[in-house]
């Protein structure tokens, strides 16, 4: 790529590595098979096996049809990034259903460090903003360092779309699918509040960030303050952005009639579109952990009507998102996390994002301790982008209005109920184990995750007495364009470890051997996924390579193997950051659960999520698994004995582990083992994806930028609020930058 920004490309910029990055290879058709049959297994009566297994003979038959698709993905994929990227696109942007509880995850960020300002609106969201911002500019100048994991760089092409992308609706007549635009020269920020838009630049044309943390902290206050002019029942009948929760081909009729209707909502539309993301300010608190994850992940139900008004109104922050986008939220109370559209970025990128702006944040507060005693570089700073003030740049927000037909006023309604159907419908209980965690579990000689994993799949059983199918996303960017490969835990050891453990005969240390062995199978399993030599996106792409093709699809795709592969009753994700106290996301399927977790030192998190289904109750069944493994494994003792793996899980090697295990009677075979599983659970504590994910690099298309006029006319001054902000000054028409004229 040539470009303004490609001369300051080093050793150390964002994208040095990508050219070094091997291609996701295509496995062999019989190795794929082979995997596929084990993993089935476990979820089949032995009649409905068999009759599978029927099948992949069939399609595995010399010169069969297995063999032809095989040889035409192997073509397909000689010039491209990946094999399975396109297909893993229009998996993702053809469905029409809504992106809410369906796609989109959440994170929710630990407190802030600074308690004068973590508890306070304006001042964590001015904080995180500043820190997003300063993010941005490093992308912006391609000199953000790139990820690696233990010295083995990872793929950061959806960086690239992490800042001034959306997802934009298509209806069915117009084209198949929705597509995602994304602005690279994209500068400035939408701010949503009480269901209303605003919008100010923040970044120069150099890419360095052109108003501090001050001065967006007098932005935010003026936009509150003109936010509370609009009566809150007025406020719900115009909440442009609800309509993003709708079904895609929905949302893109009502999209057209509005830009059809006025030059004007064309403009808005897209200086939202192409915002560097939207900073959503929250008129809530959630009384608890739960209500919390829920607000995150989909916005909060409140019906009120006006007094002497029999017609209600909705009043919670369900109305107060546009889902389309990376959405930057934080709640009166200070409390703050993203909800984000993740077409072209996965859940690994945004985790990098937030776990950088919250960084910055403690790095922040603590060179605000040490100025006064050391030097001011004493701490050298998390994201060093420049911070350029400058006063011939108007960064006063403006208010974005639409001109909205009544047609499309009755869609907002429509909309809102709607998503209401899905809030109530929908469940989300939150875990947080507090009793053990990656500690203890590492001290008996288990893999974290796998550890985690197996915990989920016998409470179901032990709930419902039915050992189902459960995904596991594992991160392949280690490839180019790598995104994620799903791991099948419901493996053959992990359901003789359900009946098992669930039985009155087996003693303690019988259940512990088969917690052990599903554990050591899982975690071998998970290793292979991540180098590549995985089961779905292999069988889905020669699915897909027929179709495009015009080659029909075989019946082994029709098989009831496949279909039960594929419905997914415990979508699980493992997301391991000290910045993050809760992420999740809903279930995949109807009558499934969806469950993302945290691996502490000291204690897990699990965030629940399903749609009529007792999910309360499944929480409390997980919890008490966990006991009960406590209890077997005799409490707490070993932790002391093996603490050195908290403050050394970085470092860890075999080597390190032969002085322990050389004191404890460990088997060479077995520390050896142990030592391969740490080393990698550890290395993919921060995996986060969903069964729907999919590759974009290739499909993302570039927008053109807003032009200078349309930005700086389509919105309205709100001068009056930022003169009661103290923000300007009456006669002047530029904002203060940083306390001065």
């Amino acid at each position: 790529m040539t470009s303004k920004r490609s001369s300051m490309t080093s050793k150390t910029s964002t994208y040095t590595y990508q050219s070094d990055l091997p291609k996701l290879p295509v496995p062999a058709l019989a190795d794929t098979l082979e995997k596929y049959l084990s993993f089935v297994k476990p979820i089949q009566s032995p009649e409905a096996h068999k009759a599978t297994c029927e099948a992949v003979a069939k399609f595995r038959s010399e010169g069969g049809e297995g063999e032809k698709l095989q040889e035409l993905l192997q073509e397909y994929s000689e010039d491209k990034a990946s094999y399975v990227e396109e297909f893993w696109s229009d998996a993702y942007l053809v469905p029409d259903t809504s992106p809410v509880l369906n796609l989109n995850p959440f994170f929710l960020l630990e407190d802030g460090p600074d308690q004068k300002t973590s508890k306070s609106q304006v001042g964590r969201a001015a904080s995180l903003t500043f820190a997003s911002l300063k993010f941005a500019s490093l992308l912006y100048t391609e000199t953000l360092h790139p990820d690696v994991v233990r010295g083995k760089p990872l793929c950061m092409a959806q960086f690239k779309h992490i800042f001034g992308s959306a997802r934009i609706p298509h209806t069915k007549s117009s084209a198949e699918r929705d597509e995602v635009l994304s602005d690279p020269n994209s500068k400035h920020v939408v701010v949503m509040c009480r269901g209303q838009l605003y919008y100010f630049q923040a970044l120069r044309e150099d890419g360095s960030v052109v108003c501090n943390e001050m001065d967006i902290r007098g932005i935010l206050e003026a936009v509150l303050s003109d936010s509370e002019k609009l009566k809150e029942e007025e406020r719900a009948l115009k909440a442009v952005g609800v309509l993003t929760s709708l079904d895609r081909s929905r949302w893109a009729h009502v999209r057209e009639n509005l830009i059809s209707h006025s030059a004007h909502n064309k403009a808005a539309l897209e200086i939202i579109d192409s915002a560097l993301f939207v900073l959503v300010l929250d008129d809530y608190i959630p009384k608890d952990i739960h209500e919390a994850a829920a607000n995150f992940l989909h916005g909060s139900y409140e019906l009120r009507t006006d007094d002497g008004d029999e017609i209600d109104y909705q009043a919670g922050t369900c109305i107060n998102r546009w889902y389309d986008k990376l959405q930057l939220i934080v709640c009166t109370d200070g409390s703050a996390g993203v909800n984000f559209e993740h077409s072209a970025i996965d859940g690994h990128t945004a985790l990098r994002f937030v776990s950088d702006i919250f960084a910055d944040t403690v790095v922040t507060f603590a060179q605000s301790i040490t100025k006064t005693i050391y030097s001011k570089d004493h701490i050298p700073s998390h994201l060093n982008a420049k911070v350029n003030a400058d006063p011939t740049i108007d960064t006063r927000p403006k208010k974005l209005n639409f001109d909205i037909p009544s047609a499309s006023l009755e869609h907002i309604h429509y909309a809102e109920t709607l998503l209401g159907d899905q809030i109530l419908a929908s469940h989300t209980h939150i875990l947080e184990f507090r009793d053990f965690g990656k500690t203890f579990i590492t001290g008996n000689k288990m893999s974290p995750d796998s550890f985690v994993q197996m915990s989920i799949i016998l409470a179901y059983y032990r709930l419902y007495g039915e050992f189902v199918c459960a995904y596991e996303p594992v991160l392949t960017k280690f490839f180019l364009h790598g995104r994620t490969e799903a791991m099948r835990s419901a493996t053959p050891k992990a359901k003789l470890f359900c009946e098992c453990w669930c039985s009155s005969f087996p003693t303690r240390q019988e259940k512990i051997q088969h917690l052990m062995d599903a554990v050591s199978e899982h975690a071998s399993l998970v290793k292979e996924c991540a180098g590549g030599k995985g089961v779905d996106r292999h069988l889905f792409s020669l699915k897909s390579i027929a179709s495009k093709n015009n080659v029909p699809v075989p019946d082994f795709f029709n098989d009831a193997g496949y279909k039960a592969l594929n419905h997914t009753y415990l979508s699980t994700s493992n997301c391991g950051n000290p910045s993050l106290r809760l992420f999740g996301f809903g279930p995949v399927v109807a009558d499934g659960f969806g469950i993302g977790y945290i691996i502490r030192d000291h204690g897990l998190q699990y965030t629940v999520t399903s749609k009529h289904r007792q999910t309360e109750r499944f929480v409390n069944t997980l919890a008490r698994y966990l006991k009960e493994v406590q209890d077997f494994c005799g409490g707490t003792t070993k932790i002391a004995v093996r603490n050195y793996r908290q403050t050394s899980a970085e470092k860890m090697d075999v080597e390190g582990l032969e002085s322990f295990d050389s004191q404890n009677s460990v088997s060479p075979r077995n520390k050896t083992k142990v030592a391969q599983d740490m080393m990698y659970s550890e290395a993919f504590d921060d995996i986060y994806g969903e069964s729907t994910n999919a590759g974009m690099m290739d499909k993302v298309k570039r927008r053109p930028s807003v032009d200078a006029k349309t930005f700086k006319e389509v919105g309205v001054d709100i001068d009056e609020a930022l003169m009661a902000a103290g923000t300007i000054s009456p006669n002047s028409n530029k904002r203060k930058l940083g306390g001065t004229e």
